[in-house]
């Protein structure tokens, strides 16, 4: 994620935004972050499942284990370590590896995580601050691998949800070659093309009312 954000070029993808707004109302405001939230379940989920796992591991060796290998695991003491260790290792999985953190927390969880903090942004970067309220918020959060494009009341009445479906895809390519600049002006590119052909026409007293800069943490 780091590497992502670092390499960003900020100058790109504001050059791309100016010229998607050249031939359209429009105002495209892309942000990108490293993450939505903090996700403690899934620590507490992960500590839970891999003791459990190995309770349950215990319990067949004790049941049917006959040799002479493995005594201290029937002390008292012994079934109490494994799991508690097993339990600490599935914490720290569940804190601090991504791929895993995404399965145990689940997909619904971090859909509504990502979308309440898309939301956010949304008024944060007052995209709702245009004259026919025709701002577009490209939303990206990496830990998450989630994608969203939220629009206002002008551009919803001329696009349909499922429009920026290849909107979203551009950006995921571009995230999946590690080359999320390519990503994120092919999909503003794209969005100024379908608000062109939705009708979403630049007006002759047209401003550029949002900054065309993108936004990151550190921007």
């Amino acid at each position: 994620m780091s590497t992502l954000l670092a390499e960003l070029d900020h100058e790109r993808v504001a050059d791309a935004v100016a010229t998607a707004e050249e031939r359209t109302a429009g105002e495209i405001v892309p942000v990108v972050i490293p993450q939505s939230g903090s996700y403690d379940v899934a620590v507490w989920r992960g500590a839970s499942a891999l003791a459990l796992l190995a309770m349950a591991v215990v319990l067949l060796v004790v049941r049917f284990y006959t040799g002479w290998g493995l005594g201290w695991l029937f002390t008292a003491w012994g079934p109490v370590l494994v799991v508690s260790a097993a339990g600490t290792v599935g914490a720290l999985l569940g804190a601090y590896l991504p791929p895993v953190q995404r399965t145990l927390v689940g997909d619904d969880q971090l859909d509504r995580t990502v979308h309440q903090r898309a939301m956010q942004a949304f008024v944060e970067e007052e995209v709702f601050d245009t004259r026919d309220r025709t701002g577009i918020l490209l939303f990206v959060s990496l830990h998450e691998h989630r994608i969203e494009v939220l629009g206002d009341t002008g551009i919803n009445q001329a696009v349909d949800p499922d429009d920026w479906a290849d909107v979203v895809a551009r950006i995921r390519t571009g995230i999946r070659n590690k080359q999320l600049t390519n990503g994120l002006v092919d999909a503003i590119g794209m969005c100024g093309r379908l608000l062109e052909r939705q009708g979403v026409d630049i007006q002759p007293d047209d401003e550029d009312e949002l900054p065309n800069r993108l936004r990151t943490p550190d921007s």
